[in-house]
């Protein structure tokens, strides 16, 4: 079982008021907060026994990072007292605007030719999913991605897409091609059954449409994949 983890200080009482996480805020911009206090400010105030900065690190260290964060439910946020139902709404809304955000093309539309660009893509915004999403990534004719588009979201063991759902956002989108992905929550990327026969039938839709099916990759954790990649990518097995 794992133990709490024991603050033996107030933390904010001990920082000078001037370096608090509000004053450093005004004073020098968001870009001089560790990832503590940006979530100490969300957070506005700690809970008896522990303090706001104390709060935002348990949470830190209990995702794995401030990223982490982003997979969480209201279930999660709420283990931790003084995290009320209103506030543990609060965070998933702000965590799911951060993962909205990363969808947005920055500059240059991405390259995604290959398997591992496709994974780094996602990586970021499939981290800490608890369920399986079915992502398609929209291309043009020089593999440059047009929009990634959600298709489905469901449980760790449900079917999530339908070729007629892919091609329809591909069609949508007038993408000459399309790269099919999803997620495997446990971080081990290896194919199931059912994502074989996936691929199967989004492969034989692709050469019915006459829309290119480039890859269907799945996204996992390098430390729980027995390559060390984090990834597989159906191209590269044969079967696309």
């Amino acid at each position: 079982m794992t133990q709490p983890v024991v603050y033996p200080e107030n933390r904010l009482r001990g920082t000078a008021v001037g370096e608090r996480p509000q004053e450093r805020l005004e004073q020098l911009g968001p870009r001089a907060l560790s990832d503590t206090e940006l979530l100490a400010m969300l957070l506005r105030s700690g809970t008896k026994g522990m303090d706001v900065l104390s709060l935002s690190s348990r949470l830190i260290q209990d995702a794995g990072s401030l990223a982490g964060l982003i997979g969480w439910q209201v279930s999660d946020f709420r283990r931790f007292k003084g995290i009320g139902r209103i506030k543990a709404l609060q965070l998933v809304t702000v965590m799911e605007i951060a993962r909205r955000v990363l969808l947005l093309p920055k500059g240059e539309a991405p390259l995604l030719n290959r398997a591992d660009l496709v994974a780094e893509y996602l990586r970021p915004i499939a981290q800490g999913l608890a369920v399986e999403k079915f992502w398609v990534l929209c291309l043009n004719r020089k593999n440059r991605l047009i929009k990634c588009r959600e298709v489905t979201s469901g449980t760790a063991t449900a079917a999530l897409a339908h070729p007629r759902e892919v091609f329809r956002e591909a069609m949508r989108e007038g993408a000459a091609a399309v790269i099919c992905a999803h997620n495997h929550p446990s971080g081990d990327p290896s194919p199931s059954a059912a994502d074989i026969q996936v691929t199967r039938q989004l492969r034989d839709a692709a050469r019915i449409v006459d829309i290119e099916l480039v890859d269907h990759v799945i996204v996992g954790r390098a430390s729980a994949d027995s390559t060390g990649r984090g990834f597989h990518s159906f191209r590269e097995a044969g079967l696309i």
